[in-house]
């Protein structure tokens, strides 16, 4: 990878030989999979973020760090989110 002023910022495979190209394509491939099934074993993560991403967009606030970390510690969310894993398991 090459170093730019704010830190690794670009991939530069041609310092790769084959057999690591080969290594992280690999890799990656594992990774997206385990990734894909662990979001498939737990719904409510596409809930939590969506859910997130609305109350963003609809209240666009300056503050996004605090805005994030008040959201995520409110002690209510996790009926919120009970609640709307409910309501989505009953439409399927």
């Amino acid at each position: 990878m090459m170093a730019g002023k704010g830190g690794l910022t670009k991939l530069d495979v041609g310092v790769l030989s084959a057999e690591q190209q080969e290594k992280l394509r690999e890799f990656k491939i594992k990774t997206r999979i385990d990734n894909e099934r662990y979001l498939r074993s737990h719904p409510e993560v596409e809930i939590l973020i969506g859910n997130f991403l609305r109350d963003v967009l609809l209240e666009r606030p300056t503050d996004i760090q605090e805005f994030a970390a008040e959201h995520f510690t409110n002690p209510n969310l996790q009926v919120v989110i009970s609640s709307k894993m409910d309501r989505k398991i009953g439409t399927e």
